[in-house]
């Protein structure tokens, strides 16, 4: 599980740095980065080993009060990305005025952490001596100040998610979740400081459960913040390899083509090396292997028509169609000279860009059924 959660926690910010880093002035992003990179610094801190290693180097207690203090920023970063997202006047003064809450609690807990021997922070929460007030404080102030962070954004997170679309409503919704359940986790935590504080015990599966809980919420709200992001990659990488896949298909069709019209190969803009390697993107490959297609089909169509054929060369079957190509090239070869002129060929049924890919597929695949016979002649041997 905990591997789980850092995982989650270095892909959503390696996403959201990638996204600063395109837009840097963009203050509601810059405020969600900031929160997913001190969740992600404070999370080891959390951990045996890395609690051990700052314990070992700083004293007892070091790594516990800078796995707070940073869980203190995550949440104020948190709602810095809804106030500075809200854009109304006051949200730079919200903002400070914020910061100055954040910064009063950081030293509160500081100055409680250090009015203590730092061996009893050696614990964890579940074994910590709460009938010590810096210790009940300690715990205390950081949980209801967690719980009133988590709460507010919570319930803004909600309102952002009715006034979205899908898929951005889902994610938002996903968080939402999570967010107002680690707002009640920091609240039951609170109440077992209180109980404890006042000399009464809490039953540790009841402390495990809560610690589950909140491990579930954190996970929940790091899905949603990186669900419409995840889905827009997942999107694109289908349509990567669709149109990889398509490029491919169209090879027969274009190889054909491209041999009795040479011309119509496309080049990069520049012999530069970054004009050749953005010309080598799949992308850009599918298109230009779509317009040099496109290309040849105009200058062999005149080519096509037997004698006696009106328009109807423009509706033919694709089979039939690329029958009518190789023979075209053979003509083409022969330097016979056509009467007609150029018409347009494969036409879609539907106008738009994936009906048109769909009907040179369609040549394309009936020409790759149908081989020409390179031992007697360039007919087909279907």
């Amino acid at each position: 599980m905990t591997e789980l959660i850092l995982l989650g926690l270095t892909a959503a910010v390696a996403w959201k740095l990638y996204q600063w880093s395109r837009a840097p002035q963009d203050a509601p992003l810059r405020s969600v980065t900031l929160c997913l990179l001190t969740a992600l610094l404070s999370y080891p801190l959390a951990m045996p080993g890395g609690t051990s290693g700052v314990d070992t180097v700083a004293g007892h207690g070091t790594a516990k009060l800078m796995q707070n203090v940073l869980l203190l920023l995550t949440v104020y970063f948190l709602m810095c990305f809804y106030l500075y997202s809200a854009d109304g006047p006051t949200a730079r003064r919200r903002a400070r005025r914020e910061a100055v809450v954040v910064a009063l609690v950081a030293v509160a807990i500081v100055v409680a952490a250090e009015t203590v021997p730092h061996d009893v922070f050696a614990g964890s929460f579940s074994t910590a001596d709460m009938t010590i007030p810096q210790i009940a404080f300690f715990y205390g102030v950081t949980g209801l100040y967690l719980m009133y962070a988590l709460g507010v954004t919570g319930r803004w997170t909600r309102q952002y998610a009715r006034m979205s679309q899908r898929p951005h409503a889902t994610g938002l919704w996903m968080a939402a979740v999570g967010l107002s359940a680690m707002a009640v986790a920091c609240a039951v935590r609170a109440v077992f400081v209180a109980v404890r504080w006042s000399g009464g015990t809490v039953p540790q599966p009841l402390m495990a459960g809560v610690a589950v809980f909140l491990v579930v919420s954190i996970l929940l709200f790091v899905a949603g913040v990186t669900y419409a992001g995840a889905r827009a990659r997942a999107t694109s990488a289908r349509l990567w390899l669709r149109r990889r896949r398509d490029h491919r298909r169209l090879a027969p069709l274009w190889q054909l083509l491209t041999d009795a019209y040479p011309e119509n190969v496309l080049r990069p803009a520049s012999p530069a090396l970054w004009d050749r390697w953005r010309a080598r993107g799949v992308h850009r490959r599918y298109h230009r292997r779509i317009v040099e297609c496109r290309d040849g089909l105009v200058d062999i169509s005149p080519y096509l028509a037997h004698e006696g054929e009106g328009t109807e060369v423009l509706s033919l079957p694709p089979a039939v169609l690329a029958d009518r190509l190789r023979q075209a090239v053979t003509t083409i070869g022969m330097d016979a000279r056509p009467a007609r002129q150029a018409v347009p060929l494969a036409m879609p049924q539907a106008d738009d860009r994936d009906a048109d890919v769909r009907q040179l597929i369609a040549v394309s695949d009936a020409l790759r059924a149908c081989p020409p016979d390179r031992r007697r002649s360039r007919r087909p041997r279907c």
